[in-house]
């Protein structure tokens, strides 16, 4: 029963999520870690804008939703970065609005690359709408005193189960199998880190765990860019790609 009241009662931010291990101000900047380890999301964005720009042809069917996928890892560093200079719930809602936009843009990828084109260009701006419908109904019940975050929970966590699941059901029609695999290995470390903030941060006195789950999570979204230049450079050695299925 205390299960079915938590999965059909609205679900409030805990406050205590703003409270990171580590706070150290450091040149100026507070929260420095937090602060600064948020950089990987803005390398990788933009080496991924300026591959898609030099590389079209290695995602033409999809170059809509990977240029939204890389504008996403640019929002998630800007909002991340905001966030934590200053924690709270207003800040914290541009951070998840940044995060949203790469979730979603993720969850038509997939679905591009393994199920059907048509349809990721279809569904990505509902999807992105409905991510940030999330957010937006999260900020709003909080003002309201009665703050309900299952929306945003669900857009984050649901995405990251259906992905592993349908690159495996469909791992033939893709040749980024490995490298969505490698996303979900970092996705997942980077949550243990984040849960383990504290203690991460105890044991060495130098980075805390939700510092690093930033780094961990740029990686994931590096190994897909990495997936794209492998592709790039086969297509280079043999006839030029013809398409994704439809």
């Amino acid at each position: 029963m205390s299960v079915l009241r938590t999965l059909f009662s609205p679900l409030a931010q805990d406050p205590a999520y703003h409270a990171f291990a580590d706070g150290r101000t450091l040149l100026g900047i507070p929260n420095f870690w937090n602060v600064v380890s948020s950089l990987p999301f803005f390398i990788v964005g933009v080496w991924g804008l300026v591959f898609l720009a030099r590389n079209p042809a290695t995602v033409i069917h999809l170059r809509g939703v990977w240029t939204v996928f890389f504008i996403g890892m640019l929002a998630t560093m800007f909002g991340s970065g905001y966030y934590h200079l200053a924690p709270d719930n207003a800040s914290l809602g541009w951070d998840r609005l940044g995060m949203v936009i790469a979730f979603m843009s993720l969850f038509a990828l997939v679905i591009g690359e393994y199920l059907s084109t048509e349809w990721a260009n279809r569904l990505l701006v509902p999807l992105l709408l409905t991510g940030a419908g999330s957010v937006y109904y999260w900020l709003s019940t909080e003002a309201q005193g009665a703050g309900d975050i299952r929306p945003y929970a669900l857009v984050q966590f649901l995405p990251m189960i259906l992905v592993p699941v349908i690159v495996l059901l469909r791992r033939e029609r893709s040749d980024l199998g490995p490298w969505f695999g490698l996303l979900i290995v970092f996705y997942a470390a980077a949550k243990i880190f984040e849960f383990y903030d504290a203690s991460v941060f105890a044991a060495g006195q130098l980075m805390s765990g939700h510092a690093i789950k930033h780094v961990l999570a740029a990686l994931g979204a590096a190994c897909l860019l990495l997936g794209l230049h492998q592709r790039a450079q086969s297509a280079s050695r043999r006839a030029p790609l013809t398409g994704f299925p439809k």
